[in-house]
């Protein structure tokens, strides 16, 4: 007798998910919850029905076929449900009758529109959060069937306060603390679209229809039930055990979020950076084997009494083989580009020997100009430049997350205005202090023996690491 491999969901929040009844349900929270897998189990109660379509939706494909992703992660399941894999023209699993389960991408807007006149028995978006509002409404007037199964959609998430998602499913989230309020987990609420576009909602469909045919046609009114459902690392029993860590490592805010599950936590003036959380020293107690980097922001507009121009930023950052990172220097200046390339030219030769410089490189060709125009002037100096990538925050986290960690040591006399403008990172009109110091950090993250985590992607002198 062959031996009989059970497929199951695990206990929790996952058996929950699969098992609402809602029209659209939700599945989110923490990272590495099993939300993925979940997503992969919701179809295969189908699969032997004549006709039965589901698609997987990511904004874009790359997140689809990337590793871990939802495609990647199919191969450890349907090829046991004896599922087909066909890749070429489009991503998806085929079985007997017609049963097709797709993996496809709303990269823009308007890629809605291909999918006009379709029908979709189960729509599935993996990452709700990186939709727009438009391209889910328009969607779910796709979710229709022809092979009996009753249309509904499935979603994961992570927590992202800025979403339309967010706004979607308020009522399960406490105001105060952000957390998911543990007593309405899988709770059922009905929702119809009202005359001024606004989401009317009851705790039962009788409930809305009844208060809602006061001012709408009675026909109209057809409520479809929503829930949500969150979920903490803790609740899959086969994380990998060193993912908790990767998580911990990660700046407060992040960890809030992917580890917390945390919905209204954003980045605010004090949650970057502090200064308490870094030991200050002399510089003669710094090691003498310190691997240097100055990381260069560069503005070029004097300041004058009619206005408030962003800085030029250069700060110097160290490296010990401890891993131990120090704050040696911060320079700060608004001249002229000409005075500006002086006293970069003025720090390099003044910095310990062995220093590298990186200067950013703007998008286009007068940005590539005006680098190369610089390192030229460094003959001499071990000179790069880097193009901007990701967004301030996720250039800063990583260094947050050193600070936060301990790991930052400040040398005694470093402008104090640069510590403070580190405080108030994002608030604060000028961002500049912080956009050099995730240039130096991560200057020094790609060079050899650096484990730190998370790993950071850095783009340089036409590379990437």
């Amino acid at each position: 007798m062959a031996d009989v491999r059970e497929i199951r969901p695990h206990p929790g929040p996952q058996t929950a998910f699969l098992s609402s009844p809602a029209d659209i349900a939700i599945f989110g929270g923490s990272a590495g919850s099993g939300k993925t897998y979940g997503l992969l189990l919701e179809p295969t109660r189908h699969i032997r029905i004549p006709g039965f379509n589901a698609v997987f939706f990511r904004r874009n494909m790359t997140n689809h076929l990337k590793a871990g992703s939802t495609w990647d992660t199919s191969f450890q399941l349907y090829p046991l449900l004896e599922g087909r894999p066909l890749i070429s023209p489009l991503h998806e699993w085929r079985w007997p009758g017609g049963v097709r389960l797709q993996f496809s991408h709303l990269e823009q807007e308007t890629t809605v529109f291909d999918w006009h006149g379709s029908q979709i028995a189960l729509e599935i978006f993996d990452e709700l959060t990186e939709f727009t509002p438009k391209q889910f409404w328009y969607m779910l007037s796709r979710n229709r069937s022809g092979c009996g199964v009753r249309p509904y959609v499935r979603a994961t998430c992570n927590p992202d306060p800025d979403s339309f998602l967010a706004d979607l499913i308020a009522w399960w989230i406490d105001p105060e603390t952000g957390y998911p309020i543990p007593e309405r987990s899988g709770k059922l609420r009905w929702f119809v679209r009202g005359a001024d576009d606004r989401l009317e909602w009851g705790d039962s469909r009788e409930e809305l229809i009844e208060r809602l045919s006061e001012t709408m046609d009675r026909a109209d009114i057809l409520p479809k039930s929503l829930t949500f459902i969150p979920a903490k690392l803790s609740d899959n029993p086969t994380a990998d055990a060193g993912y908790r860590a990767n998580l911990l490592s990660l700046p407060y805010v992040e960890r809030e979020r992917l580890l917390g599950g945390n919905w209204k936590i954003k980045p605010a003036a004090g949650l970057m950076f502090k200064r308490v959380w870094c030991q200050t020293v002399r510089l003669d107690e710094v090691p003498t084997n310190v691997s240097w980097v100055r990381g260069w922001d560069l503005a070029a507009t004097p300041k004058t009494p009619q206005n408030d121009p962003d800085w030029t930023i250069g700060v110097l950052l160290g490296r010990a083989p401890d891993k131990r990172i120090f704050i040696r220097d911060a320079r700060r200046l608004r001249e002229t580009p000409r005075k500006v390339r002086e006293v970069i030219a003025s720090c390099a030769r003044s910095d310990p020997p062995g220093t590298q410089v990186w200067i950013p490189q703007d998008p286009g060709q007068a940005g590539k100009d005006q680098a190369q125009d610089i390192i030229g002037s460094l003959a001499g100096f071990t000179a790069y430049s880097s193009p901007e990538s990701g967004s301030k925050m996720a250039r800063f986290g990583p260094f947050s997350a050193q600070a936060e960690a301990g790991n930052v040591s400040i040398v005694d006399g470093v402008d104090g205005e640069y510590l403070s403008q580190l405080e108030g990172f994002p608030d604060l009109k000028h961002d500049d202090d912080s956009d050099a110091t995730s240039r130096a950090f991560n200057a020094l993250a790609r060079m050899p023996q650096m484990t730190f985590a998370p790993p950071i992607v850095f783009t340089g002198a036409g590379h990437e690491w």
